[in-house]
């Protein structure tokens, strides 16, 4: 099953993704120095929320639309809808920023932006997008070999975002720990933060066991499941994997992972969070 924004703009993935992904840079901005950020599968940056897909699968009415207007929501939560809001007129949502423009939007001048797109038909309105924006690099390149290639970065702080589309299946597993595997050979201080989506739990458990094999100080992982996860042939949930999170992230997220289970989920919805691994204070 092909996960790729295009389809699913906007819907319970994408907004547990883009809380994490904003939280993240947040948390890098903290400091003046510059940091940069490689997004491995970046897709065209820009989803039309009237398009002929987004109308097809009309996911975002799960998703984002859920949230906009809600009360007494965590900051984390209106940080991203803000966010969101930033690239739309006021009161309304006729596009969805994807990863490389929430990212773009939120980096400051000397923050930079790595865009991994390999789908001509992707990458180019990707490049399109980011035209005049000297702070964001285009590379047509898959998106594991990036990470061998690009890292580590020049500016020694950063992310790496992992968001593949899943057609793999399964195996997609294995090239994600391949590419965790060879980044942290040579960036071991580096933020990676990996989505992965929920069918079947069990699928998950081997991955997390050589998740905390890897030679890391911390990880955790932060779900939504918007229904039971009983069913493999659907997403019933999704989750973020975040190996050397900054300090404090975890706390600014915990809070968020129940209201958007309540909010955008069907009536057994859930949430975890969970360390993998957590180094000792």
């Amino acid at each position: 099953m092909n996960y790729q924004h295009g389809f699913h703009a906007g819907n319970h993935a994408d907004v547990l993704k883009h809380i994490v992904l904003l939280q993240l840079i947040e948390s890098l901005k903290r400091k003046e120095s510059g940091f940069c950020v490689l997004d491995t599968h970046a897709g065209r940056g820009r989803y039309y929320m009237q398009s002929e897909q987004a109308e097809k699968t009309g996911e975002a009415r799960g998703g984002i639309f859920q949230l906009i207007g809600v009360q007494g929501l965590p900051a984390a939560i209106k940080h991203y809808l803000h966010a969101v809001a930033a690239d739309n007129p006021v009161g309304g949502l006729l596009v969805y920023p994807g990863s490389p423009l929430l990212t773009a939007q939120a980096m400051r001048e000397q923050d930079r932006l790595m865009c991994c797109e390999w789908q001509h038909e992707e990458a180019q309105p990707l490049k399109a997008l980011f035209a005049n924006d000297d702070r964001v690099s285009i590379v047509g390149r898959d998106g594991y070999a990036a990470i061998k290639a690009k890292l580590p970065f020049k500016e020694k702080r950063g992310l790496v975002l992992i968001d593949p589309p899943y057609e793999a299946q399964e195996a997609e597993f294995d090239s994600i720990l391949k590419a965790l595997q060879e980044g942290l050979q040579r960036w071991s201080n580096g933020i990676y933060a990996v989505w992965y989506p929920i069918k079947q739990r069990r699928s998950l458990q081997s991955f997390f066991r050589k998740v905390t094999a890897l030679p890391i100080k911390s990880a955790f992982v932060a779900e939504v499941l918007v229904r039971p996860d009983d069913s493999p042939l659907r997403l019933n949930g999704s989750g973020m994997l975040v190996i050397n999170p900054p300090w404090h992230c975890d706390e600014a997220l915990q809070p968020v992972l129940p209201v958007l289970a309540r909010l955008l989920g069907e009536k057994d919805a859930s949430s975890a969070f969970q360390w993998l691994k957590k180094e000792s204070q």
